[in-house]
């Protein structure tokens, strides 16, 4: 389809503002690391919260909830739904205890915590195997949504749309460090939530949808609505409700919802003035990542099931593009009129830009820091530092692009990357609550899951009877959880030494620490009896998930036309929010760690 000269004006006005922002802050970022990767540590909640928000806001989440909705209903988003549990947990219980750890990056963690060439080799193997192979599989998943919408709306080749969605990305990325993406961040949400709320408000009232009540009364929708799957069809029960509540939340790990936090949400409370600001901004990101934005996505989807009921009806109207129900989205963009077309496709590209250049100085710090500084070269100056973490920038957006040229599809890829990481999610849940996990532990559950998913992806299908993906993902986290809990029990724990330093630097919570007291008692180690109060950060996280899942099916209702279920449910967000609050007001005198 042609764009109009509005449409072309304002989405080149979109570039010129996030490289103008790039070029201003390069200086700054440029000094030192803790600058280019952390942005000094002096960031507010506010900034931080809208930034992690803006980088989940991939342009490949929009296609990756079409494709949920299309295929499995409303329902269906049960499948990230559940990451909230995680959420909350990294909110209340450990956003303080990364803010005082004072790393620069959440993998130099694992020498703070384990002890000796076992932790060395951790923290080496996952900058690479986290900051390069994992980080190239999620950036070119969203890179396939830039060539989906490019192939679409602008009829571009596929090499075509990865090469153009880049060139500014990288530009940015590389002069701003993380003060640039933060700042881009900012401005990159606001046009993304106002391009999604009006695209949805534009398609549902298009004649061929009806109306918002038309498009909900439809049969090809009407089924797909329920916020919960169909209580008597088991299996659809077990899929999309069961697993993701009681399994996957703590089991996997997944970029932006790491059980315990990690990655660059760990990043983004590393860079936080102090611990209020830490939890402050995890909070507002969970509330606005799960709450708030959805609803938009979710109706664009139900209104391309009336135009394009079938994959084939896609695959006949757009017959150039790489076919998937993921396609579904950018279909519908197509109806969208001449200036709004530019706005929504400008904040698509916003999208596009703000996950890629977080993963991007994410990444780079691993490779700059984690693996460059402490295993090539320890004497690197500040400034090669930086240099390598901006060609390391340059670098992972290549392969990236390269990648992404053989992916087919949104949902496929979030699979695989769910597997890739089944079962180590409670390591890193209780590497903070129990003193007997050691980096062996993390070493098994990391090599064993990815031989569990690399054989259900290329070996089973020719040697075995067909597992469905949901059970192969449990099957991943039952033989991964009880690999590492073994090999934890017969591997010696972390020096004791190590262990002292942690807990008074940490002081975390938890009877997991009793044998570490004993420890330290028979050998009159003194260790700090300063402790949160856990039953009132237990209470918040409990508070925390009621308030934002009421406002999250409370939207739902009000959009279905149920008015006394949203004011239900309306009601219970605004308790559990003073819950929170009269909590937190009685807590007594909690400890900031000094932003260094």
């Amino acid at each position: 389809m042609s764009l109009s000269t509005l449409d072309w004006g304002i989405i080149l006005g979109f570039f010129i503002v996030f490289t103008i922002i790039g070029l201003v802050v390069t200086k700054r970022a440029g000094k030192n690391t803790k600058e280019f990767f952390l942005s000094g540590r002096n960031m507010p909640w506010w900034l931080l919260g809208i930034s992690m928000v803006a980088t989940t806001f991939s342009a490949d989440t929009p296609n990756l909830v079409t494709d949920i909705v299309r295929q499995n209903g409303v329902s269906g988003n049960w499948a990230w739904w559940a990451f909230l549990i995680t959420g909350m947990l990294t909110v209340f219980i450990y956003a303080k205890l990364w803010r005082r750890s004072k790393v620069v990056t959440d993998l130099e963690f694992y020498e703070l915590r384990y002890s000796g060439k076992p932790a060395a080799f951790l923290r080496g193997f996952r900058a690479i195997y986290l900051g390069v192979i994992f980080n190239v599989l999620i950036m070119a998943s969203v890179c396939l949504a830039a060539i989906k919408i490019g192939g679409v709306m602008f009829g571009l080749q596929p090499w075509e749309c990865v090469l153009y969605a880049s060139i500014i990305t990288v530009v940015y990325s590389t002069l701003g460090g993380l003060r640039g993406v933060i700042f881009t961040d900012f401005l990159q949400f606001i046009v993304a939530m106002v391009g999604s709320v009006w695209a949805a408000y534009y398609i549902i009232n298009l004649p061929e949808v009806g109306g918002l009540e038309a498009m909900l009364s439809h049969p090809n929708v009407s089924d797909k609505l329920s916020f919960l799957p169909d209580f008597s069809d088991n299996e659809s029960l077990i899929v999309l409700l069961i697993i993701p509540i009681a399994v996957q939340w703590w089991s996997v790990w997944y970029p932006g919802a790491e059980p315990g936090g990690g990655g660059y949400i760990a990043q983004r409370m590393l860079s936080a003035k102090d611990e209020k600001n830490a939890i402050g901004a995890t909070l507002l990101f969970n509330i606005t990542h799960y709450a708030l934005r959805p609803w938009p996505w979710i109706l664009i989807a139900l209104a391309s099931l009336v135009l394009y009921p079938e994959l084939t009806d896609i695959g006949a109207a757009f017959p150039d593009a790489v076919l998937g129900h993921d396609l579904g989205y950018s279909a519908m963009l197509t109806q969208l009129p001449a200036g709004l077309l530019g706005l929504v496709l400008a904040s698509l590209i916003a999208a596009f830009m703000s996950t890629i250049s977080t993963h991007l100085n994410w990444g780079s710090s691993y490779i700059a820091l984690d693996f460059y500084q402490r295993f090539v070269k320890p004497e690197a100056s500040e400034k090669e530092l930086v240099t390598v973490g901006r060609l390391s920038t340059v670098l992972l957006m290549v392969f990236s692009a390269c990648l992404a040229l053989y992916l087919t599809d949104a949902l496929g890829t979030f699979q695989i990357l769910l597997q890739i990481g089944a079962g180590t999610g409670l390591i890193f849940i209780l590497r903070w609550f129990w003193w007997r996990v050691n980096a062996y532990s993390e070493i098994s559950g990391m090599i064993v899951s990815f031989l569990i998913a690399l054989y259900f992806e290329f070996v089973h299908d020719a040697v075995g009877p067909e597992i469905a993906g949901h059970y192969q993902l449990v099957i991943g986290v039952v033989l991964t959880t009880l690999t590492w809990i073994v090999v934890t029990l017969v591997t010696r724990p972390t020096d004791t030494d190590k262990l002292v330093a942690f807990y008074n630097a940490i002081t975390p919570y938890g009877k997991g620490w009793n044998g570490l007291r004993r420890k330290a008692e028979q050998q009159n180690i003194t260790l700090n009896t300063t402790q949160d109060n856990f039953t009132s950060d237990l209470g918040s996280m409990l508070l925390g998930i009621l308030l934002v899942y009421t406002a999250l099916f409370g939207f739902g209702f009000a959009l279905y036309g149920n008015a006394i279920g949203a004011l239900v449910l309306f009601s219970i967000t605004l308790i559990a929010g003073v819950g929170i609050y009269r909590l937190w007001r009685n807590k007594k005198g909690a400890t900031n760690s000094s932003a260094s």
